[in-house]
């Protein structure tokens, strides 16, 4: 609950934040110098890519929890029983130990979602966000489009 309501909080302040750039930029443009015309259209852009951002980090946010939800339904976390550091983190050598696994398993059956998940949740636990956040999207994507665990 704490991490949504830190969410929020931080959504709120760059929303805050955006519309005040929204309004400087209104007040540069309505300058009527060309160089501050310039400058008011460029801080137009940012606003957009922040609002773009921030609704498909917020997105990315609720599908991934929601096939959490669903794995965790199912009992099917492979590292819900391992060992966690203070902070809430699963100890990385214990990770590891259940990475490769994970990664068999994922390579086995390519065309399930729940197979992908698994693999992103591996990554982050091993300290690879960047791999994690791609390998659940993909399982995002799979489930989207219906290629379950019947499928």
């Amino acid at each position: 609950m704490r991490g949504r309501i830190a969410v929020a909080v931080m959504a709120v302040l760059l929303v805050l934040y955006l519309l005040l750039v929204i309004q400087l930029a209104l007040r540069l443009i309505g300058v009527g110098e060309p160089i501050a015309t310039g400058l008011g259209i460029a801080l137009l852009v940012l606003p957009l890519v922040g609002f773009w951002a921030l609704a498909a980090e917020v997105a990315f946010g609720f599908r991934s929890e929601r096939l959490g939800r669903i794995l965790g339904t199912e009992r099917e976390d492979p590292f819900g029983l391992l060992p966690r550091r203070p902070s809430g983190r699963v100890e990385r050598s214990a990770a590891e130990t259940v990475f490769a696994e994970v990664k068999t398993a994922a390579e086995n059956a390519p065309t399930r979602w729940e197979s992908w998940y698994r693999l992103g949740l591996a990554y982050d636990a091993c300290g690879d966000r960047r791999r994690a956040r791609g390998a659940i999207r993909k399982a995002i994507l799979m489930e989207r489009d219906g290629r379950t665990a019947s499928g």
